[in-house]
Formats: C-alpha cells, structure tokens, sequence
C-alpha cells in the first residue's frame, strides 16, 4: 500500500511453501484477511518471495497469467522480491544454507535473472522493482584469505552479469530494476562499512570495464548504471546485531550515492546483562528458549570497552554467557516488531522507530518491507495466527510512519 514515504508490503517467506501451488495457496488463504484488515479500499503490495522450484513454476505462460488475475481481483500488486532463499525456508534445518548456492554458481545468478523475468512481467507501470539477495556468500566456508577473496570475485562477477540484465531491460522497456545485497551476520559481507567498501573496492573496480565494453558506454556511465541497479537491502534487524549507527551509514550511503532498494522491517533479540548471578542466569535461561535448530541465530555481543564478540549461532554463545566485561547481546532471531518487552529480553525495535524517523523526514528508499518470518518457531507465548501477526506488524509500521 502506498504510505507518506512509500510502498509498504510484508515478505510471503512467512509461509512454508516449497513450491507455486503451496505458495499459491498460503496466498489465497492469507492475503484477502491481512488486506481486509490493512486496505479495505486501496490496493496492497505483495514481497514475493519464491523459491527456485517455484520460480521455475511460475515463470510458465500460463500460470504467470493466472497469478496476475488473481492480482487484479484482489487489488494486489508486486513491486518487491526476496531472492535470498533458494530452496526450502521452513520445515527443515535452515542454518548457513540459507546462502545455498551462493553467489559463486551459476544456479544463484539463473535463479535471480528468472526472478527478475517475473518481476519485469508483475511490476507496475511507473514503479521501480527490487530483488533482494544473498551477501554473496557465508563467509565461513572460506579457511583462508585467498579463499575468500576468489570466493568474493566470482560472486561479485556474477552480479555484474545480472546488472548487464537490468541495463538491457531499462534501456528495452524503462522499466528500473535494482538488486538488493542483504548484509547479514556472517555473511562475506555483514556490515554496512563492508557493503560500501565492497561496492567501491570490487563492484565499481571489475564492473565499470565490463560493462564499458559490452554497452560501448563512458566509465563515468557504466559507474551510474552500477549505482542504478546495485542497491543495499537495509535490514533493520541485521544492522541493529552489529550495533550500526543507522544514521551515519545512511549520510555515507548518500555522500556516495548508492541507492538503499529496500528497507526490511525486522526486530533481533536483545538484553543488557547485568544485575546478580540469579538475574544473570534467568536472562540466559531466557535467551535458551529461542535456541531452535531451524535457522541461524548469531550473537553479537558488546563489551564494556565497545568491541564486539561475535558468535556464529546461538548455542556457542551460551556456552560463553559467562564472559566477564559484556554489556549487552544482541541475537539475530526476527521476534515481532510491534512487541518491545518480550519476558526478560527486549526486541531491537527501537532501531526500527530510528530508521522509520530518518525515511520519514527524508525518504531514501521507495520499499518498506516488514520481513518477520520465524512465526512458526517463536515461543508459544508470543505466537498469534499468521494473519493476525502480519496485520499487527503492518499497522504498527502505518502507526510508527504517522
């Protein structure tokens, strides 16, 4: 739905579909109660998120056709896309191969130009159109520097081939099409001083030759291109577990001019840890119970000097809770963003409330999308039917915004 600084949506990776017909259907079930209750009387967007089968699925002719009439009667429309998950989201352990295959292989960069062939076909006259992605790897299946630079190169090689894409589709149709690299924790690139670094170091370095050469195109062009059709995905949540100054990341972003495609409306877990070796143990005890096997959910924990220790998942974390001199953690598990107080730990939402601030008085993205997708593995205390969640999570953000 159009809101004061954009189009906001929520991801459909809440629902567990592992092909079109499950996704199809989550849909049909979900989407008209959430828009009832959102817009009655203006029509909502949608974040795609499919799978690769079911991008295969939906890239037939005639199934295309039917998605956009269900579309049209619905009042319904796509302007956004979650690339970053590959194959099965839900019902299955997750963990590192979220990343699976990463952006070194050919199957991560045909899966995303088959996204984008979607997106081109669903995408509304005038708007612009994001896919968000992988942070081109999970940087620790590389053992050594040399590793991961080869891996970072190749990835970052495919990446341009999909801007080459999206140069041709802007220049065949004005359509404007931008992919969203999406830093995460451990991922090659996990902050936002990564992201940009790797966007000026590597991303402008390999791709305004290339793409120079293949359009017969000024360096100063092909740089504007890259700008154009690279963005960052700004998840709120992964850049509050590296405690980013949100505001500092995005005057750099601007001085540079790289594009935010998305922002993604998410909430991580947090606690300060202090008070008496009971008080401690009960905040320990408290984070044990989002301790689930399906996804990962890395600390970050902040020291009293300011540096930070970081944990791959949530289990090697607890086995350190004891560690002398830590402030706070911070642990990346999408908890609701309307709920701050969540027993003894407390959400990131007001990273959120900061960053809705800085889009509200000085727009830097077109797309909010709200992205809470562990419904099915959060406490039964704080579950609610998805329907009810998503209408929570939307209204919060219509309220935040106002």
């Amino acid at each position: 739905m159009k809101v004061n600084t954009g189009h906001l949506t929520y991801c459909t990776n809440i629902h567990a579909g592992k092909n079109w017909e499950e996704d199809f259907n989550a849909l049909k079930q979900n989407f008209p109660v959430i828009k009832q209750t959102i817009a009655p009387n203006e029509p909502l967007g949608l974040g795609l998120r499919l799978s690769n089968e079911a991008s295969l699925e939906l890239r037939n002719e005639e199934t295309l056709l039917q998605f956009k009439q269900w579309l049209t009667e619905n009042d319904a429309y796509v302007f956004t896309m979650n690339g970053f998950p590959y194959g099965d989201f839900h019902h299955t352990v997750v963990k590192e191969h979220v990343h699976t295959p990463d952006w070194t292989t050919d199957e991560r960069k045909d899966y995303t130009i088959r996204l984008f062939h979607i997106l081109k076909a669903l995408l509304p006259q005038g708007m612009d159109g994001g896919i968000s992605t992988s942070p081109l790897s999970y940087r620790h299946w590389f053992k050594n520097e040399v590793d991961f630079n080869n891996a970072k190169e190749a990835a970052t090689l495919n990446i341009i081939t999909v801007i080459g894409l999206l140069m041709t589709i802007h220049q065949e149709t004005g359509q404007l099409l931008h992919l969203d690299i999406e830093p995460e924790p451990d991922g090659i690139l996990e902050t936002g001083r990564e992201f940009i670094d790797w966007f000026e170091n590597d991303l402008l370095v390999l791709g305004t030759p290339i793409l120079t050469e293949q359009f017969n195109i000024s360096t100063q062009d092909a740089a504007v291109h890259i700008k154009k059709h690279l963005c960052l995905c700004y998840d709120v949540c992964h850049f509050a577990i590296g405690y980013e100054n949100h505001e500092a990341v995005l005057a750099e972003l601007e001085q540079k001019e790289i594009g935010v495609g998305k922002i993604q409306i998410s909430a991580a877990l947090k606690a300060d840890i202090k008070g008496s070796i009971a008080e401690k143990l009960a905040i320990k005890t408290s984070f044990s119970t989002f301790n689930e096997s399906t996804y990962l959910h890395q600390v970050v924990a902040l020291k009293k000097d300011g540096s930070l220790i970081r944990y791959p998942d949530l289990p090697q974390a607890l086995e350190d809770f004891d560690l002398e001199n830590i402030e706070q953690w911070r642990s990346h598990f999408h908890v609701p963003i309307s709920i701050k107080e969540i027993g003894l730990l407390q959400s990131t939402q007001d990273d959120i409330t900061t960053l809705l601030e800085l889009q509200k008085n000085k727009p830097f993205t077109n797309h909010l999308e709200v992205e809470t997708y562990t419904w099915e593995v959060l406490p039964e205390q704080i579950k609610l039917p998805i329907a009810q969640s998503i209408s929570n999570e939307l209204n919060w953000v219509i309220d935040t915004l106002a």
